[in-house]
């Protein structure tokens, strides 16, 4: 019988779901299998993929990338072309189902397995709203009922479906995330072995750094207010480099250079991967995101230290819903008590 991994599409479309995907397939054993790329549209991101699509072909993976945006036709010619292997393939690998795009190739699947891999800490999110049999809608957006909502709705419920275990069906989810039990559904581990297997401890800078967020850019947080927090932390805890999130704009890290006076770095990988090559400062900063879960386990046998910062509630927009922000405090608090990370009050106040 031939090997059920060989029928394995893996569709990603950021640098984080690929890594977390060749995780996946290091934990699951000897095989072979399809990572299909469906790259967004900013340069930051698209450098960051093919980096890491060059490290998943070094692995052993299959690698094909497909340009599936931009334009009214490029969207539909991707999707015609996906078609038949979607129909064929025995196991899907997603990593996230909150994309439009990709509930999109779910609702055009055949009766296949599906493995959810993180893409953030947005898995926490997802398999509380899967529990609940709910319409998927990220924590920082508000639920839609819009005309083009509407016309959306018949897909995102056959996702939904999909993404829900049946007679013949499995669904896995991977993660490093502490996540809520689901009947049927099985949660398996991510403990970075594939990381730290490829590459040697780092070299610790006996500095602190400083791990960016793009809860600016997506509405969530006051830029006045995260900048005058980011000087803040520089001060207080003579940080030297702000790593910076592949989704901040180009002002504000400008911003931050001016104000914070911290060095901007722009990483080429997930930071999960340039910390593990390093060097890396002794202590890394960080406010609530993926980067508090995973980086104590890509940095366990370092003694590297991660602190995650609360953010005040001043800090918040007015857009943020109650929704919102207690998901924020969820992220920090489960990652203290599940790696014991030391943790400080929001500034700024």
């Amino acid at each position: 019988m031939s090997d059920p991994r060989a029928q394995t599409l893996a569709f990603c479309e950021s640098p984080v779901q690929l890594l977390n995907t060749l995780e996946w397939a290091h934990a699951s054993g000897p095989g072979t299998f399809t990572v299909i790329i469906l790259p967004p549209n900013d340069p930051t991101s698209r450098g960051q993929l093919r980096r890491m699509a060059q490290l998943a072909r070094d692995s052993g993976c299959r690698v094909l990338w497909r340009e599936a945006r931009g334009g009214a036709v490029t969207p539909s010619r991707a999707l015609a072309a996906l078609a038949g292997p979607l129909r064929r393939a025995g196991r899907l690998v997603i990593g996230d189902p909150f994309s439009h795009y990709l509930q999109l190739l779910l609702s055009m699947a055949g009766r296949c397995d599906i493995v959810v891999v993180d893409d953030g800490t947005a898995t926490m999110e997802f398999t509380a709203q899967l529990s609940r049999g709910e319409r998927l809608v990220r924590w920082h957006r508000p639920r839609a009922r819009g005309p083009r909502s509407v016309l959306f709705a018949p897909v995102a419920r056959r996702a939904v479906r999909r993404l829900s275990p049946t007679a013949g069906r499995t669904v896995e989810v991977f993660t490093v995330m502490p996540v809520q039990p689901m009947t049927g559904v099985t949660v398996s581990a991510n403990t970075f072995a594939w990381a730290r297997s490829h590459f040697p401890p780092p070299r610790l800078t006996g500095r602190a750094d400083l791990v960016g967020t793009s809860l600016v850019e997506t509405g969530v947080l006051h830029e006045d207010r995260y900048i005058a927090a980011v000087g803040e932390l520089v001060r207080e805890h003579d940080i030297t480099r702000y790593f910076a999130h592949r989704k901040e704009s180009g002002e504000k890290l400008r911003r931050l250079t001016r104000e914070a006076g911290v060095e901007i770095v722009r990483p080429d990988l997930p930071l999960e991967l340039v910390a593990r090559r390093g060097p890396i400062g002794s202590k890394i900063l960080s406010f609530p995101s993926t980067v508090v879960h995973t980086l104590p386990l890509v940095l366990a046998d370092t003694e590297a230290e991660v602190v995650v910062c609360d953010v005040a509630e001043t800090w918040f927009t007015d857009r943020v819903t109650d929704r919102a922000s207690g998901f924020l405090s969820q992220v920090t608090s489960t990652a203290r008590g599940a790696q014991g990370l030391p943790s400080r009050p929001g500034t700024s106040q």
